[in-house]
C-alpha cells in the first residue's frame, strides 16, 4: 500500500501536518511526500525521528522533492508484549478511545503580543504568526490558555486570518483572552471574533500561576 501526498507549493508547517495525519493513519504500506523546497524536506526528515521511521529523500528536479517512508520500519519495531492476544489489544484500543484525556496541558500559557512572529519584515513576521497559531492547532498536547494583547489583539478580531484558528482551538477546551485595554487602544472593542474580554489583573494572575509560558 502506497500514499503519495503532494504538499508542493504549501507554506510551512503544512507539509509536516498533513504528512502527519497520514503517518498516524498508516499501519503498513509506505508515504510519499512531495515538496518544493529543502527546508521542507529537513523538516520532514526530522519528523521521521518522532515516528521512528527512516525516511529517505530524493531531489527529482530543482523544484521538487520527495521524502518517503517505509510505514513497517515502525510495526516491526514494537515489540509484542508478552501473553498479548488480539482481543486483549483491542480491548486495551477501546480502553484508550474510552479515556481520551484532554489534549490541554494544565497551566501552560501561550502569550502573544504583536501580530507579528519575531523581527525583521513585518510582511514575514505576519506569515510566521499565522503559521505558529494553525501549527498549535494540529499539537498532540494543546496549551490551556492563549493571551493576546498589545498588537497581538488584532489577531482575535474581525479580518484576522487567524481567526479560525483561534476558534479551532477554543473549540478544543482552549481559553482565549485578549486584552480589553488594548482592543480599545486599536479601535476594536466591537470586533472581537473570537474568546473573551480579559483585562490586566487577570493576565497577570494568568502568568504568575503558569506551569509553563511560551512567547513565540
Amino acid at each position: 500500500m502506497k500514499k503519495i501526498v503532494d504538499a508542493k507549493g504549501l507554506p510551512c508547517p503544512q507539509p509536516v501536518i498533513k504528512a502527519k495525519e497520514v503517518l498516524k493513519e498508516m499501519t503498513e504500506g509506505t508515504v510519499e511526500v512531495l515538496v518544493d523546497n529543502e527546508i521542507a524536506v529537513q523538516n520532514l526528515m526530522k519528523l521521521g525521528g518522532y515516528f521512528g521511521l527512516k525516511p529517505v529523500s530524493e531531489k527529482l528536479s530543482e523544484e521538487e522533492f520527495r521524502v518517503s517512508y517505509d510505514v513497517t520500519e515502525r510495526k516491526a519495531a514494537v515489540p509484542q508484549k508478552e501473553g498479548n492476544t488480539a482481543n486483549g489489544d483491542a480491548e486495551a484500543d477501546t480502553k484508550a478511545e474510552a479515556c481520551s484525556p484532554d489534549a490541554r496541558r494544565k497551566g501552560q500559557v501561550v502569550v502573544i503580543s504583536s501580530d507579528c512572529m519575531g523581527s525583521g519584515d513585518d510582511e514575514l513576521g505576519r506569515q510566521l504568526m499565522k503559521g505558529f497559531l494553525y501549527a498549535q492547532t494540529q499539537l498532540d498536547v494543546l496549551p490551556d490558555t492563549v493571551l493576546l494583547y498589545n498588537g497581538g489583539a488584532k489577531l482575535s478580531a474581525e479580518g484576522s486570518q487567524s481567526v479560525e484558528d483561534l476558534r479551532s482551538l477554543e473549540a478544543q477546551g482552549v481559553e482565549i483572552l485578549t486584552c480589553g485595554t488594548c482592543l480599545n487602544f486599536y479601535g476594536l472593542s466591537e470586533k472581537l471574533a473570537v474568546g473573551n474580554v480579559t483585562n490586566m489583573y487577570d493576565i497577570a494572575e494568568k502568568l504568575s500561576g503558569a506551569s509553563s509560558v511560551i512567547r513565540p
